[in-house]
Order: C-alpha cells, then sequence, then structure tokens
C-alpha cells in the first residue's frame, strides 16, 4: 500500500467526497426504530388483521382532540373534528376512521378518533408525518385556532423519541470531538499525530454513513444505526489508527526512512488490526440471529463500521504515515521538544509498579477479581422495561396528546383476532367481554366480525402499552382470560402496542443468552486458531463476561440518577455487542504483543511486560478518547442515550484499567508457559504457523529495545 500510496488517497478521497454528497439526505430518511419481532404472534396478527380487516390496517393511531374554551359537544368543536376525520378519511392510507365512545374519566374538552392505517409497514409508517401535519393544519383553519389535535400512537412516539435522539447526538458531538482532539494531541504529543489518528476514525465515520444513506434510499435509515456507526467507528478507528501510528513512530526512531517505516508498521501491526477487526465484526454477528428488526439494523450498523475502520487502517494509515510522515511532529507539546524533559535516574514509577505486578501477580490478580465482582454485584437487582422517554416528549404536541391519553384513562388499544373457517359464523366473545369490562383497566370492549372468516375484539386499556399495568394485563388475558372463556380450541392473535413491547420484552429475554453463546463462541474460535492455545481464548472470555457485569451492576446503582429506574430491554443486547466488540480489541492487542515475544525468545515473564509496555499507551489513548467522547452522552436529555453510555464508558475504563493493565498481565505471568497449552490432536489439525516476521537490519536496534528484562 505504502508504494501506492498517492493511489490509495485518491480512492479514499473520492469515496469521502461521494460520501459527503449523500449525507445531507440522511436527516430526511431517519425512521423510527422498528420493535417488531418477526415470527411473533402481535406481527403475525397484525398481518392478519391487515389482510381480512383491510380498513383496521396492520396500524393504528389515535386523533387526540382538545380545546382551551370550547367542550367536545360544542357545535364548532365537532365540526372541526368531522373535518379533520374527513380529511384523513381521504388518505390513500388511512381505511377505518372510528370514534372512541367518550369514558367516565374523560375531559368535556377532550375527544378522539382511531384510525386504521393500511399499507406495509414502511409505507404506513411513512405515512404518519403527513396525516398529523394534515391533521393539525385542518383543525387550525376549521376552528380558528380553537381546536388542536395530536397524533398519538406507539410509531409516532417513537418517531419522536428517534428526532430527540438525533438532536441530542449533534449536540454530544461539539462537545465530545475537541475533547478528543485535546485528549489525543496531549496523549500523543503533537497536534499533527493527533490530526492524523482522527482523520482515520472519521474517514470511516464518513463513508460508513455514506453507505448507511445509500441502502436506506428505499426504506430509510434506523436513528440508533447512526449512533453504532459513530460508536464503533470512532472506537474502533481510534484503537487501529494509535497501533499503527505508533509502530511507525519507534520504526522512525529507529532509523528507518518514511516510507519503510510505514511499511514495517503495516507488516508487524496490520495481523494485530486485522484480527482485532474480525473479532470485533463477529461479536456484532451475534445480533443477526434475533427476529428483532431493530436489532439486526444495529448489528449490520456495527458490522460496517467495524469493517470499514479495518480497511482504512490497513490501506489508508500506511498511505498518509508514509506521506505525511513530518506532520506527525507538527504543533509538539512544551514537553516533548529536545531539552525540556531529562530522565530522571532510576526506574520510573510505571516500571517500578509493572515489576511489583509480575513479582505479586497472585495478590493483583485476586484483588481484580474480587473488584469486579464487587461491582457486579448490583446487577442481580436490575429491571428491565421499555419505556417512552416521558420527559422528552413533554413540551411537544405528541407528548401533550400522549398525556391527555393517560388522564382521560384511554392510553391504548388491543386487537385480539380470532381466525374461523368460512360459514362457521362469528365466534363467541360474550363471556370474554363481559369479564373485560369488569376490569378497572379496560375502558371499552368492541367485537367486529368480517362476515367471512375473522372475528376481531377491539380492547380499550386505561394505561399505556410501556406501563407495569399493561404488562400484567396481557399476561392475565394471554394466560388466563383466553384460555378459560374463548372455545376450546380457538386460535388467536393479538395485536396493538401493548402486545408489541409483551413480544419484544419476551423475545429479548429468550435470545440474549443464544446471542452471548454466540459470541463467547465465534470469539473463542478466532482466538484459538490465531493464538493457537486453549487457554487464552477461555481467559479472554471470562474477563470480558466479568467486565460486562461488573459495568452492569455499576449501571444498575446509577441507573436512578440517569433518568429511570429500569433499564431499556434492548439495551443489554447492544452494550453486550459493543462493549464485547471494544474489549477483544484491548485483549488482542495486548495478548498479540505477548505472543509475539514469547515466541521470539521463550521468556514469559519479558513477554508479559514487553506486552505491558508496548500497549498500555494505545490502549490507555484510546480508552480515554473514547470515555471523554461518550461522556457526552451523559448530558443529553434521551434516558437511553445516558444509559448506553453510561455503560459502554464504565466497561470501557473497567476493561482498560482493571483487566488489560492488571488482571490480564497478572494471570498471564501466574499461568507461563500453560497460556500455551494446546492439545497435541488439536495442534495437528491447525494448520503449520508460518515463521516470525524479522525486521530488516536497520531496525536490529529497535528489535533490541524490545527485548525487556525482568
Amino acid at each position: 500500500m505504502v508504494r501506492y500510496r498517492y493511489a490509495v488517497m485518491t480512492v479514499w478521497l473520492m469515496l469521502v467526497v461521494a460520501s459527503l454528497a449523500v449525507l445531507p439526505s440522511l436527516p430526511r430518511m431517519l425512521q423510527p426504530p422498528d420493535i417488531t419481532v418477526d415470527r411473533s404472534a402481535s406481527a403475525a396478527a397484525s398481518k392478519l388483521i391487515a389482510e381480512r380487516f383491510p380498513d383496521i390496517g396492520g396500524r393504528q393511531v389515535m386523533l387526540a382532540f382538545t380545546s382551551r374554551t370550547l367542550p367536545a359537544d360544542d357545535p364548532a368543536y365537532r365540526r372541526t373534528t368531522r373535518a379533520v376525520t374527513s380529511a384523513m378519511s381521504e388518505h390513500p392510507r388511512v381505511g377505518a376512521a372510528l370514534p372512541v365512545p367518550r369514558t367516565e374519566d374523560q375531559h368535556a374538552r377532550h375527544a378522539y378518533v382511531m384510525l386504521g392505517v393500511t399499507g406495509a409497514t414502511e409505507t404506513a409508517r411513512r405515512a404518519l408525518p403527513e396525516l398529523d401535519a394534515r391533521a393539525k393544519e385542518v383543525a387550525r383553519d376549521s376552528s380558528d385556532g380553537a381546536v388542536s389535535v395530536a397524533l398519538v400512537g406507539l410509531d409516532p412516539v417513537l418517531s419522536e423519541l428517534a428526532r430527540a435522539t438525533t438532536e441530542d447526538l449533534q449536540s454530544a458531538e461539539t462537545y465530545a470531538v475537541p475533547a478528543a482532539a485535546l485528549l489525543l494531541t496531549v496523549g500523543l504529543g503533537s497536534a499533527g499525530a493527533a490530526a492524523l489518528v482522527l482523520l482515520l476514525a472519521g474517514t470511516a465515520i464518513v463513508l460508513s454513513l455514506g453507505v448507511l444513506t445509500l441502502t436506506g434510499l428505499s426504506h430509510g435509515v434506523d436513528a440508533t444505526a447512526v449512533t453504532v456507526v459513530a460508536t464503533v467507528g470512532l472506537g474502533v478507528g481510534l484503537d487501529y489508527a494509535l497501533l499503527m501510528t505508533l509502530r511507525h513512530r519507534r520504526r522512525r526512531a529507529a532509523g528507518l526512512p518514511p516510507g519503510r517505516a510505514a511499511e514495517q508498521a503495516t507488516v508487524t501491526a496490520g495481523a494485530t488490526v486485522a484480527l482485532a477487526g474480525t473479532a470485533v465484526v463477529t461479536t456484532a454477528v451475534g445480533l443477526l440471529l434475533t427476529d428483532i428488526a431493530y436489532m439486526r439494523a444495529l448489528a449490520l450498523a456495527a458490522v460496517l463500521a467495524a469493517s470499514t475502520a479495518t480497511l482504512a487502517a490497513l490501506t489508508l494509515m500506511p498511505a498518509l504515515l508514509a506521506s505525511c510522515d513530518r506532520l506527525l511532529e507538527w504543533g509538539p507539546m512544551p514537553w516533548t521538544r529536545p531539552g525540556r524533559r531529562r530522565p530522571k535516574p532510576g526506574p520510573t514509577a510505571w516500571e517500578r509498579w509493572t515489576g511489583h505486578l509480575l513479582r505479586y501477580p497472585g495478590r493483583y490478580a485476586t484483588a481484580a477479581v474480587l473488584l469486579l465482582l464487587l461491582a457486579a454485584a448490583p446487577v442481580l437487582g436490575l429491571r428491565t422495561a421499555l419505556h417512552f422517554d416521558r420527559a422528552v416528549l413533554s413540551g411537544t404536541t405528541l407528548g401533550d396528546g400522549l398525556a391527555r391519553m393517560e388522564d382521560d384513562r384511554i392510553a391504548s388499544l388491543t386487537l385480539v383476532a380470532l381466525p374461523r373457517p368460512e360459514g362457521a359464523g362469528p365466534v363467541d366473545t360474550q363471556p370474554l367481554t363481559a369479564e373485560l369490562r369488569e376490569d378497572p383497566r379496560v375502558f371499552i370492549t368492541t367485537a367486529l366480525d368480517n362476515g367471512r372468516d375473522l372475528t376481531l375484539l377491539l380492547i380499550g386499556e386505561s394505561q399505556a402499552p410501556d406501563t407495569a399495568a399493561a404488562a400484567a394485563l396481557q399476561r392475565h388475558l394471554r394466560e388466563n382470560l383466553v384460555p378459560r372463556l374463548l372455545p376450546a380450541g380457538q386460535p388467536v392473535r393479538i395485536a396493538g402496542p401493548a402486545a408489541t413491547v409483551h413480544d419484544l420484552t419476551a423475545e429479548v429475554n429468550d435470545q440474549v443468552g443464544l446471542v452471548l453463546m454466540v459470541i463467547c463462541c465465534g470469539t473463542f474460535v478466532l482466538t484459538f486458531l490465531v493464538f493457537r492455545s486453549v487457554v487464552v481464548p477461555l481467559k479472554a472470555i471470562a474477563m470480558n463476561l466479568l467486565c460486562v457485569a461488573a459495568a452492569f451492576g455499576m449501571l444498575a446503582l446509577a441507573a436512578p440518577a440517569l433518568g429511570h429506574p429500569a433499564v431499556n430491554p434492548l439495551l443489554p443486547l447492544i452494550a453486550l455487542t459493543l462493549v464485547f466488540g471494544l474489549s477483544m480489541d484491548y485483549e488482542v492487542f495486548l495478548v498479540h504483543r505477548i505472543a509475539e515475544h514469547y515466541r521470539a525468545h521463550g521468556d514469559n515473564a519479558a513477554a508479559v511486560l514487553h506486552g505491558l509496555r508496548r500497549t498500555a499507551l494505545p490502549i490507555s489513548l484510546a480508552a480515554g478518547v473514547l470515555v471523554v467522547s461518550l461522556t457526552g452522552l451523559l448530558g443529553t436529555h434521551r434516558q437511553d442515550l445516558r444509559q448506553i453510555g453510561f455503560v459502554v464508558m464504565t466497561a470501557v475504563v473497567l476493561d482498560a484499567t482493571v483487566v488489560r493493565m492488571v488482571l490480564a498481565p497478572a494471570l498471564m505471568r501466574l499461568m507461563g508457559r500453560a497460556n500455551w497449552w494446546l492439545p497435541g490432536r488439536l495442534g495437528r489439525l491447525l494448520p503449520a504457523r508460518d515463521t516470525e516476521v524479522r525486521l530488516p537490519a536497520q531496525a536490529d536496534a529497535a528489535s533490541a529495545a524490545d527485548h525487556p528484562r525482568v
């Protein structure tokens, strides 16, 4: 790549320019997350209702009317509701428009109309902003502003939260980018080196977002996928750029010219970068196994960002290092200038500490494990629940409409689809409706039949779908009422916002173990093949799991302060993928260095010390920059962003300090040759190892300096 560096930089420049050209379209393409679970009962019910009750459609929303002066029975108020309802009925994506009967708790100036939205999922969701704008326009014109209306439902709520997420991320970036640049400048000792590292990470992020935009032309882009691309692209891109830059600097210090130094940096660090990138992709692939479209979109975003960052580090970074070598020393920090820093006699504080660690590895390993276990203990009390971020919705037209519905106890709608053979007559729902009407959580029940093959029971719920009461009603309906009060053998499909949330929570609880197992198995196979050891992969998995548990334990303690005592049920899957991927980056950096030295010299203690010395700076600096960037999420309005920012930030801090700087080297020192234990039969199945890379004669001094004594 160094030989063709100008061609490589030209290609990357063209890709970045093309990405920047399409990025202005990205904000218009952002879509709310689709939390529907494929092959779930609620998804099947929505599809069945859309096919056999086309006017009801697969999605339902509510028109929530209000007025500051007019009661709902005022002629002007009624004229406005009729005008808005008529305008909605004229839209090609609106089927039924059913006025909701008044309830005892309903405010005198409030009225509601249910709309059935027809068409495919993406088509129906894209029609909602247009319907909302049209309803507000007609209400304003018909009442001279006396009556207002809001379009309320699960999809509008998720859409508003996605919009708030985008605004929060833009605000966080204004703090994160300068802070990351400052920390990199201090850590690398010059503004030029920091600029090159940020350039590579920025290139990976921009190109990934460009690809994301192009792939979303037909079906939109999930707003959270943008967050994943930025987080993974920044974390992985910084890791690899730092590793390549530091290797290049060492080769330059050994007397190699810029081109040769960049080549040797690619040869020695390229394998580490490729392995680490593959490990990140492997951890993200586990999310593709879920039936949640939202999770699969995030997994693909993580794979895209990690792959792009890896490719950029292996191709663009060597070209930049060879071409911009002088830039690495531009803008030096005062303490890096010649003559400004005199070495003190005797070992440094870092050398004394690492020496103490290697002399007493058992004590350090025990202390690190106890600390992580103590931090992980609160995870047993961690509660998960999907919740609408009402603090963000407050003050918006949608949020006010949702609040009115909850106050009036007309908060949600559940649909029970009862398929029947043609000619068999409507399903008898009288016993079920009679008992539901006695339930204080239900404000209305209505049975409909299409006259052919489907009976539909509409259940109006008094509580929002993200509440504990709604979850309890779903369980009561599925486990008690339906089996007991409907005819024996009657097929039942339940749809609606509360049913969707119920199925989502159940799917996450069922799949988190499978995803974790796939991530662990993929990590084991990959590290086993590379390091030719059974012990190294098992240690890596155990340490990563301990670190993740500790981070979630800290989240359990901090969740109330972050805005909500419960954690979004999707957060464990997202954070598990991000944290495991970043942790494997640091693990590969450290162990690969230790393995290189051990196979070259056969001294385990010296190899551990060598690995610590050579990876402490890139790991600490990359983790520090990522933590500084994630702290911007703690100041956002979205509870979910604060939670994910906190748990990933905590995990990165624990991993880069307690795990990589203490626990991992202590265990490597304790186990000695056992680190590289490989059963004979397995060893014979693996391909023969290539000979170790030999540095050219000009780098002999650097190679000798890399051989520490303990």
